[in-house]
């Protein structure tokens, strides 16, 4: 099979229509139409549907999506062993593990704290929660952080550190006046969650729902960097794992309400796909080192 119709076929999936795919490629429309057309001769069925200037995959296309991704993420190892280059490792985070602890991982990693011959390329996406795990269903991504939502992954994974649980606000708002607050005096205050299924409401799910339960919740469409300038301005509290407000509970920004209950720490997942090829032993080198890193060492 050829790569090219492969990689054509994968294009128009993800930008959705042959006019965006040729433009992503680098190709005349026209000569990804030929691809296309030669892709679907080669397998004997349609693998795409055109409709106006879009096009949606067929059944035979929706499952031959994950195989021709698999097939040019082998072609790249391929090319890259023949090169002799460093493997190429894929990893994703949420915003609040790659700005304040993920780097000093990779960092770490690269000089060597892993060990010899475990050095990668890293390509390190960062997004929602739920754009990782699109992505690494996908077969985007090879290894992927996040806080433990209480799902079982279906897939190899460790935890390979903790966090503690903060609920944070700003230093003038009524609470943080007080030394110690509890779970009623929250009920008054609007509380707010970034996105549905992100750090901040899986805290409260899964750590906090005794705590919070009856309080005011707010879903904010947005990033955790506008989630934590609305709490910085006094708009409401929220419970994040303290990594996401380092610099800000450092710089005074935010400031941490100390509550009378006991919030436990979350942990630190590390998904991977179980066939990465030359990457395994990076894979193997990152998870020790970021064990290593544990925010927490003593979850307890």
């Amino acid at each position: 099979m050829d790569s090219r119709y492969l990689r054509a076929f994968v294009a128009v999936a993800e930008h959705g229509g042959i006019s965006a795919a040729a433009q992503a490629l680098g190709y005349a429309q026209s000569s990804v139409s030929a691809q296309l057309k030669r892709l679907e001769a080669d397998l004997g069925v349609s693998v795409l549907v055109r409709a106006g200037t879009g096009a949606v995959l067929t059944e035979a296309g929706t499952r031959l999506l994950p195989y021709a991704r698999e097939s040019l993420e082998l072609e790249e190892r391929l090319r890259r062993a023949a090169r002799g280059d460093r493997p190429r490792l894929r990893i994703g985070a949420p915003e609040s593990l790659a700005h304040a602890w993920l780097p000093e991982v990779l960092a770490a990693l690269e000089y060597g704290a892993g060990g010899t011959r475990t050095g990668a390329d890293v390509a390190l996406t960062v997004a929602p929660r739920r754009g990782l795990e699109r992505a690494f269903e996908a077969g985007e991504l090879d290894l992927m952080f996040e806080y433990d939502n209480g799902v079982g992954p279906v897939r190899p994974h460790a935890v390979v550190g903790h966090c503690r649980s903060v609920l944070v606000a700003a230093s003038g708002h009524p609470l943080a006046r007080q030394e110690t607050v509890t779970a009623e005096q929250l009920l008054g205050y609007d509380f707010l969650v970034a996105e549905r299924g992100c750090t901040s409401e899986m805290l409260v799910d899964r750590f906090g729902r005794d705590l919070l339960a009856g309080a005011q919740q707010t879903l904010l469409q947005g990033s955790m960097a506008a989630l934590l300038r609305l709490i910085g301005h006094g708009h409401g509290i929220t419970l994040l794992p303290e990594l996401t407000v380092t610099r800000e509970l450092r710089e005074g920004e935010l400031v941490e309400l100390r509550l009378s209950e006991r919030i436990r720490p979350v942990s630190i997942v590390a998904q991977w796909h179980p066939r990465l090829g030359p990457a395994e032993s990076a894979v193997r080198a990152l998870l020790a080192v970021a064990h290593q890193a544990d925010p927490l060492r003593d979850p307890d």
